[in-house]
């Protein structure tokens, strides 16, 4: 019955049908193959406009990956729910999300469902977002800090998501640097 459905989302080109319809056959496939669908309905659903779709194939996909024992994946991913659900006031699912990330090995230090602007921000993604304010290339950042460009890329993208800024440029100010 999904497939029938994810064939018509397919045909008839609509985003949001498709990465439910990729959910269901990741949930129900399990494994590599549910893995993969579930991969594919959290990059579908990024380009589709239904936030709380998102934020559910991510809290899907985060659990699954818990589940196979991919522990510091399913963290990340985790985290990553968490963020979502909140921030589309799910709280069922965030409060889920939440104890995933525990199941996961995560010993969240706070709740930042509670939190906005710069203190919901991890230490991790404070540091390299000050470090762009300042100007810092990605690659300057991944020097300063030690760590990989892909790891700056992604910590960049969770303090644009969390701080709703589109643009470097406006990260001064939604850090209160005031430049």
């Amino acid at each position: 019955m999904v497939e029938e459905e994810l064939a018509d989302a397919r045909r008839f080109g609509i985003p949001d049908a498709e990465g439910t319809a990729l959910r269901t056959v990741g949930l129900v496939a399990r494994g590599t193959a549910g893995l993969e669908a579930l991969r594919a309905s959290v990059a579908t659903l990024e380009l589709a406009e239904g936030r709380l779709e998102h934020a559910r194939s991510v809290l899907e996909l985060g659990a699954a990956l818990r589940r196979a024992g991919e522990r510091a994946e399913a963290r990340d991913v985790l985290r990553e729910a968490l963020d979502a659900t909140a921030r589309v006031g799910a709280s069922g699912l965030a409060d889920r999300a939440h104890e995933e990330l525990v199941a996961a090995g995560a010993r969240p230090r706070r709740d930042r469902r509670l939190l906005s602007g710069r203190e919901s921000l991890t230490a991790s993604e404070d540091r390299v977002a000050a470090l762009a304010a300042e100007g810092l290339t990605n690659r300057e950042i991944a020097q300063r800090l030690f760590v990989t460009v892909k790891a700056v890329q992604w910590h960049l993208r969770n303090v644009y998501r969390k701080l709703d800024v589109g643009a470097r440029g406006e990260l001064p100010a939604a850090l209160g640097l005031g430049a």
